[in-house]
C-alpha cells in the first residue's frame, strides 16, 4: 500500500475509535434503545431519498440490518448505558471476529484453517480474561451485553457476505432502513414514552450539545466518511492488507477514552485485550486465503 493509503487506513481506525466517545456522549442525553432508533433514522431518510437500493436479495439486506444494525447496537448501547467503559467496549466488540469465523463454519460450512482456529482460541481467551476481570470489579452484565453486540455484528457479517453487494457502501447505507421502526417499538415498550419525551424535551438545552455532536459524528464521520474511505481502500487493495488496520480501533478507543474520560483499564484487561488483538491478527495475517477472521467494513 502507498504511504498515503496507509495513512488513510490508520485515520479510519482512529475515527472509529473516537466513535465510542461519541456514543458515550449521546448516551448521556438519550436512552439507549431510542438512541439506536434515532441514529439509524437519521441515516435512513437520506438513504431512501438519494441512495440507489443495492441489487441484493431482500432477505440478506434485512438480515444485515437486524444483525449489524439492530442486535449489535442493542448490546453495545445497553452495555455502555449500564456502565461498561467506552474504551473497553471498543475492544470487546472485536468479539465479532471470532464469532464470524465460528458462525461461518456452523451455518455456512466454511472451512476453518488451523491457523484461524488458533487465532479464535487466543481471542476467546482474551475475552474471557476481560470478562473475569470485569466480574471481579463489578457486574458481568454490561460485559455480556457488549459481547452480544459482537454476536450481532457477526450475524450481520454473514448476511453481508451472502448478499455479495456490488457496492458495499450502498448496502451499508440501506441497512440503516431496517433498525429504526423495531428499535422505536422496543424503546416505547421498555424505556417508555415518558423517558423518550423527557430526553427530547431537554435535548435543545446547552447541556445536550455534546450529545448531538456525538450523534452527528457517529452518523457522518464514523459511518458515512469512515466507511466510504474503508470501502475505497478495500476496492484497491487485497482485504488481507487492509483489514488488519481495524485492529488499531481498540487502541484508538482505549487511548482516547483514557485521555478524555480518564478511563484506565486494569492490567489484566490490557492483557486480555492484547490476546484478542493478537488472536485476530494471527488469523488475519496469513499467506494463503482461508475463511478470514476479519471485521467487516463498518464500525460502531
Amino acid at each position: 500500500m502507498p504511504p498515503r493509503h496507509v495513512l488513510l487506513a490508520v485515520g479510519v481506525a482512529v475515527v472509529w475509535g473516537i466513535n465510542f466517545l461519541a456514543i458515550h456522549a449521546s448516551l448521556e442525553q438519550f436512552p439507549p434503545l431510542f438512541l439506536v432508533a434515532l441514529r439509524f433514522g437519521v441515516m435512513a431518510i437520506p438513504t431512501l431519498l438519494f441512495v440507489p437500493r443495492p441489487k441484493v436479495p431482500l432477505r440478506w439486506l434485512i438480515g444485515y440490518g437486524l444483525g449489524f444494525g439492530t442486535l449489535q447496537f442493542i448490546g453495545l448501547y445497553l452495555g455502555m448505558a449500564a456502565g461498561f467503559p467506552a474504551g473497553l467496549a471498543s475492544l470487546v466488540l472485536q468479539s465479532s471476529a471470532p464469532f464470524t469465523v465460528l458462525l461461518g463454519a456452523l451455518l455456512l460450512r466454511e472451512r476453518v484453517s488451523g491457523r484461524a482456529a488458533l487465532g479464535v482460541a487466543i481471542a476467546v481467551m482474551g475475552l474471557v480474561l476481560v470478562g473475569v476481570t470485569r466480574a471481579t470489579s463489578g457486574s458481568w452484565w454490561p460485559f455480556l451485553l457488549v459481547v452480544l453486540g459482537g454476536l450481532g455484528w457477526a450475524l450481520g457479517n454473514l448476511a453481508a457476505r451472502q448478499a455479495a453487494a456490488p457496492n458495499p457502501l450502498h448496502l451499508t447505507m440501506w441497512m440503516s432502513v431496517v433498525p429504526p421502526l423495531p428499535m422505536l417499538a422496543l424503546s416505547l415498550a421498555f424505556e417508555g414514552p415518558d423517558q423518550i419525551a423527557s430526553s427530547l424535551a431537554t435535548s435543545l438545552t446547552a447541556a445536550a450539545v455534546p450529545a448531538w455532536i456525538g450523534l452527528g459524528y457517529t452518523v457522518l464521520i464514523g459511518t458515512v466518511l469512515g466507511s466510504g474511505v474503508w470501502v475505497w481502500l478495500m476496492s484497491r487493495h487485497p482485504a488481507g492488507r487492509v483489514a488488519p488496520f481495524s485492529m488499531l480501533v481498540p487502541v484508538s478507543g482505549l487511548t482516547t477514552a483514557w485521555l478524555v474520560l480518564g478511563e484506565t483499564p486494569q492490567p489484566l484487561e490490557l492483557l486480555g485485550g492484547a490476546l484478542v488483538i493478537g488472536g485476530v491478527l494471527w488469523a488475519s495475517l496469513r499467506k494463503a486465503p482461508a475463511p478470514d477472521l476479519q471485521p467487516e467494513i463498518v464500525r460502531a
